[in-house]
């Protein structure tokens, strides 16, 4: 019925914004050095030292594997809402690490925790909103996780606006992330766990109590009918293992997934990500904090749009679009900074190459 559906996908917004702050932080704490990188780097002694640096910014994502790896595990064996509230711990003291950082040992420290935290919400975000989601909803709200990390990563350019005038706001910009923390953990202490998790674990009558808050009573029977089917369906089949991943039965289908997520990361989204900033003032941009918010709007904008359009174009055709958007804006990019005849024009290619 209409209100039912009505009903149902009013109750669990609420729950899908406290999980997406977990994509705010993943997408915030990917920009957040972009706009700082320079400022922190003459605070800390290092602003002659390239390789430092790029272990500012890649410790995060040495942090980020090893979350990854072990927030499926977590969620199974701690329940989805409990590693939520766990996961702010890294996340919150790593924010304050760095925030507080005095030394490069520090500030490594701190972004290692954060990474550890962003890679434990990679895992359990799109795992939590889809166990909580109507089915009637559940694609259009499975991809809010993606559009979450771009709001995050424009959140940090954003927040990097005053560094021109301010040279050491950019604590400011690392402590800001503590708040969203602190309300992840706040959140989830008072959110509904999944309820196909408390079935998985026998816990029935939790089951139902969540799918009450979650959908309403009157589609409790319904939900707990689809969790017993898709019990025995799992249970008909045996469980497999990671080897199995790499078997002729799976080889095709893993490869193509996980070359999709390989050639996205060496597309140059990071590059733009982490250095946008820094390619914008060699190229001469005036503005080029405010240059590199107007990429973080324009990548919000494209995951909009993209999602919009993924079940009414394919998803096929939409990949093709876009890598063939980037290959072009790398192409750009290589040209502006490689001919010098179009060095009267570098600021202005810089940008439009990086927006694409």
């Amino acid at each position: 019925p209409t209100n039912g559906v009505s009903k149902s996908s009013g109750s669990v917004f609420p729950y899908v914004g406290v999980a997406c702050l977990g994509a705010i932080l993943f997408g915030y704490h990917l920009g957040v050095v972009n706009g700082s990188l320079e400022y922190l780097a003459k605070d800390l002694g290092i602003a002659e030292n390239t390789v430092l640096q790029g272990w500012v910014v890649s410790t995060l994502l040495a942090g980020a594997t090893l979350g990854s790896f072990t927030g499926g595990s977590l969620a199974d064996k701690f329940g989805r809402t409990k590693t939520f509230i766990l996961d702010a711990i890294p996340l919150t003291v790593g924010a304050f690490l760095c925030a507080t950082a005095h030394s490069i040992e520090a500030m490594i420290a701190g972004r290692l925790l954060a990474g550890i935290g962003i890679g434990i919400s990679s895992a359990i975000v799109p795992l939590y909103v889809s166990e909580i989601s109507p089915t009637e909803i559940r694609g259009t709200l499975g991809s809010v996780n993606q559009l979450f990390i771009c709001i995050g990563i424009l959140a940090a350019l954003v927040a990097g606006l005053p560094l021109a005038s301010n040279p050491l706001w950019w604590r400011t910009m690392f402590g800001i992330s503590i708040i969203p923390s602190v309300l992840l953990a706040l959140g989830m202490a008072i959110s509904p766990e999944s309820p196909r998790w408390l079935y998985q674990q026998g816990r029935i009558s939790d089951a139902e109590v969540s799918i009450r808050r979650l959908f309403g009573k009157g589609r409790v029977s319904e939900v707990i009918d689809d969790l017993n089917a898709s019990g025995r369906g799992s249970s008909s089949e045996a469980e497999a293992g990671w080897l199995d991943l790499f078997s002729t039965r799976y080889w095709k289908v893993v490869s193509v997934g996980a070359s999709l997520f390989l050639f996205q990361q060496l597309a140059g989204i990071n590059a733009v990500v982490y250095y946008s900033t820094s390619v914008f003032r060699t190229a001469g941009v005036e503005s080029d904090v405010l240059a590199s918010a107007l990429v973080g709007a324009s990548n919000v904008l494209g995951t909009t749009i993209a999602s919009s359009l993924m079940d009414k174009q394919g998803r096929k055709s939409l990949l093709l679009t876009s890598f063939a958007g980037m290959a072009g804006s790398m192409l750009l990019l290589a040209a502006t900074f490689s001919w010098n005849s179009l060095a009267p024009f570098a600021g202005t290619l810089s940008v439009v190459g990086t927006v694409l």
